[in-house]
């Protein structure tokens, strides 16, 4: 097969119809007409984002998938499916107790150590290493904390969910939605039973997360609505913590929205957002996740370029903050938020100041990049312009971006 990034969507949504699914069997799936369906296979016409969604979900991929930014997930390499074999098993087996393990696992501290190192590996994008650390704290953890009481099986019970929480979102990533449910369920049950109001939260901002994933857009929208206003803080007294999840939560909420073609939702939760990292005051991380003003704009830069807002996406991007941005903000979030620039940047016209900002997410994560599908849609919009510049970036960064 060709270069993912360089097919058309047209050419896209046919090979992932393969040959077992008519034409007629998809737009019966996706609750299209034929038409429709022929017509996005020809190329012909643009294809609005309820009808991307409705494809993606009966061909069972994403939208991203469908626009070239990120290959099929039928293209896991063999180590990325060892380590969700790894991390499934853990998941399941540590729920129903069926360890019999080392006669005296791992202390609350080592097992906190290992929760943070599972999470660093996941905003680093090592699904070994995310798999290696959670299956270990979910496997020892469920054993200790069987037998653990009072502060030590609070204690406990948040490393447990915190990780069961990470194991959601790695394979969610993979779009392995029955399993990152599984492990979002286990996470629930702890989350309970320590009776802690934020971490219960932020399980709801990775299941709005799931539901995003799956196109059920309203659901997304519901859940983070729903937990939003369950913990929302009063902003003249408000603790930390709260702060974090609930903004987190109006930043789910914002995306799911965005996807709608919902501008004046997306408008309002991001607003919120706003307000609740003005009031954090800096980027802070919990429980693995990261909030503040800087994670506040970033995101606000991707859902502005999802709605096609190019002039809001860069206005925003321009801001004396976003130039240099924090030490603590991983550099896969911040080279997520570069790339969004950069489509924002080919929008509008900058091609060059989008060839630089290319260039600079290449340099600084060479190995992560090689990975990803959206330098090479966005290095096929620079060919347009410029061939041999994009030639020259490609031999710049070690990553071939046309043909």
């Amino acid at each position: 097969m060709s270069n993912w990034a360089d097919l058309t969507n047209g050419k896209r949504i046919k090979h992932l119809r393969g040959s077992d699914l008519t034409q007629q069997g998809l737009a019966d799936a996706a609750g299209l007409s034929l038409a429709l369906v022929q017509k996005a296979e020809q190329d012909r016409g643009e294809l609005s984002v309820g009808s991307l969604l409705k494809l993606a979900h009966a061909l069972n991929t994403d939208v991203s998938v469908i626009l070239g930014q990120q290959a099929p997930r039928r293209g896991m390499n063999q180590g990325d499916r060892a380590a969700l074999r790894q991390l499934s098993d853990a998941v399941h087996e540590s729920a129903l107790g069926e360890w019999e393990g080392i006669d005296e696992p791992s202390t609350v501290e080592e097992l906190s150590e290992a929760r943070d190192r599972a999470w660093n590996a996941y905003w680093a994008s090592d699904t070994a290493m995310v798999s290696s650390y959670a299956s270990k704290v979910l496997m020892e953890g469920q054993v200790r904390y069987a037998a653990a009481t009072g502060r030590e099986r609070k204690q406990l019970g948040l490393i447990l969910a915190s990780t069961y929480r990470v194991a959601a979102s790695c394979s969610n990533g993979f779009g392995q939605r029955d399993l990152a449910l599984s492990a979002l369920t286990s996470a629930k049950h702890h989350a309970k039973d320590t009776d802690d109001p934020v971490m219960s939260a932020l399980l709801d901002s990775t299941l709005s997360w799931i539901h995003l994933r799956g196109a059920k857009l309203p659901r997304a929208v519901a859940v983070a609505e729903r937990a939003a206003l369950a913990i929302e803080p009063s902003f003249s007294s408000s603790s930390r913590p709260q702060l974090i999840a609930y903004g987190r939560l109006m930043i789910s909420a914002a995306v799911a929205a965005s996807r709608r073609e919902d501008e004046r939702g997306a408008d309002d939760y991001i607003s919120q957002a706003h307000a609740a990292a003005a009031r954090l005051g800096r980027d802070e991380k919990l429980y693995g996740t990261s909030f503040g003003p800087t994670s506040a704009k970033a995101e606000a830069v991707g859902i502005h370029v999802a709605l096609k807002n190019y002039g809001r996406a860069l206005k925003l991007a321009s801001q004396p903050d976003m130039k240099q941005l924090p030490t603590t903000m991983s550099k896969v979030a911040r080279n997520r938020y570069k790339l969004d620039v950069a489509l924002a940047q080919c929008a509008v016209g900058l091609y060059d100041q989008a060839g630089d900002t290319l260039v600079e997410v290449g340099l600084d994560a060479p190995e992560w990049v090689r990975h990803q599908a959206l330098p090479g849609v966005i290095g096929k919009r620079l060919a347009k312009v410029s061939t041999a510049r994009v030639r020259n970036i490609s031999e710049l960064i070690g990553v071939p971006l046309i043909a």
